[in-house]
């Protein structure tokens, strides 16, 4: 079987009515970032998943888009349009538009962005048989209103109206779509997830792949501050705490007091080498002396305290510091090697995860970095400490 994608199709049609005044003048996928419209960091990342082609489905305004991007050439793609009325549902534009379409193809909309692992998805899509596979927020800060109930992978619930009791996550497109769908579609102008979905999920041939990190979107003005932040150029390096920048504890001990706390060597310059060349550094640590009572949180603050004051002494700063306070059975999102706390931060700071970088000396460290999407170096401290991490890091951005 070919799983290789070649095709995306986009939906570009709508009038925007949520982002007027702008939308008076162009289609919303125009919105510029440091003037630079929306669609072609979406049109980019489809490059970097490997698209030959993208199949733009536009109504409103289409001469800003196809003027903008032409056939697709400065990107290193083919971009093809197929126009419609501006009243058609994205049902009717993608009927009309079927005979382009490769039997496979990734849909997505054009006023979302997320850093999504596209290898997961189409791993999803093509071991569970499926038809149609999107990519699902798990929505666990209430981000928006969840409109899915996934089990497994398995898509139970889809729910337009979003209303449906226990529903967790919500659809954020690039789905991967075998264009057999389309057949479900009636011969009217409708929306074509209200009208295929429900059917995908009776046959049990929808499924999704679920991502944590949060989506940006240009679909309101709600939403135009935190995609702003999003694009914004950042260097960031997670770093563990106990045996990347201070000596562990023993065996089944911690460190439980600011006095236990001592620097390994050359941490706390690469601390500032990091800060100095304009990285934000966040601390990610796990830390169940908390759950097990060796360890209060006010203790663990007095540490934190004693840590940044040495950082602060050098000149240097720390972005943010992130713990999980539970015991490894408590089966919390948290713990490494779980990516929680990178999840935290990513909202928080509003990161792009897959540019960031996690440092530490543990195996949980680097699996944690790795299901966050993170790059990441692993320490052995006996050839290869932090300050050479940072060095490595600094010159490959």
């Amino acid at each position: 079987m070919n799983t290789k994608i070649k095709q995306a199709v986009m939906l570009a049609g709508g009038m925007g009515t949520r982002l007027k005044p702008f939308t008076d003048t162009a289609p919303k996928p125009m919105f510029p970032f440091k003037g630079i419209p929306f669609i072609d960091k979406l049109i980019r990342q489809l490059k970097s998943f490997g698209i030959e082609e993208v199949v733009l489905l536009l109504g409103y305004l289409p001469e800003k888009i196809t003027e903008f991007l032409g056939d697709g050439s400065q990107y290193g793609l083919k971009i093809i349009y197929d126009i419609t009325p501006v009243e058609n549902d994205t049902g009717a534009r993608l009927s009309n538009a079927k005979s382009l379409f490769d039997e496979n193809f990734l849909f997505l909309y054009c006023d979302n962005y997320c850093p999504v692992n596209y290898p997961k998805l189409l791993q999803t899509h093509f071991e569970n048989n499926a038809e149609l596979t999107l990519t699902a927020y798990a929505n666990r800060d209430g981000y928006t209103k969840s409109n899915l109930k996934i089990n497994e992978s398995l898509v139970e619930v889809y729910d337009k109206k979003r209303i449906t009791e226990g529903l967790q996550g919500v659809d954020i497109g690039y789905a991967v779509v075998n264009k057999k769908v389309l057949e479900l579609l009636p011969d009217t102008n409708c929306n074509f997830e209200k009208e295929v979905y429900p059917q995908l999920v009776e046959q049990k041939k929808l499924f999704a792949c679920v991502t944590e990190h949060r989506y940006y979107s240009v679909g309101s003005y709600e939403r135009i501050a935190l995609t702003e932040e999003f694009f914004k150029e950042k260097k960031v390096v997670f770093l563990d705490r106990d045996g990347t920048l201070n000596e562990k504890a023993p065996q089944a001990a911690y460190i439980e007091k600011p006095e236990d706390f001592k620097w390994l060597p050359k941490a706390l310059e690469a601390i500032k080498l990091l800060y100095d060349n304009d990285f934000k550094v966040f601390i990610i640590t796990n830390q169940p002396g908390i759950a097990r009572g060796n360890l209060t949180t006010e203790m663990f603050e007095k540490i934190n305290e004693k840590m940044l004051s040495d950082i602060h002494n050098i000149g240097a700063d720390i972005a943010g510091i992130y713990y999980c306070p539970h015991n490894w059975d408590e089966n919390c999102f948290c713990r490494k090697p779980k990516p929680g706390m990178f999840y935290n931060a990513q909202r928080e700071h509003s990161l792009d995860l897959t540019k960031c970088y996690m440092v530490g000396d543990d195996e949980r460290d680097i699996v944690a970095g790795q299901l966050a999407g993170c790059k990441c170096k692993l320490l052995d401290l006996r050839f290869y400490n932090l300050y050479d991490a940072a060095w490595e890091i600094i010159k490959e951005i």
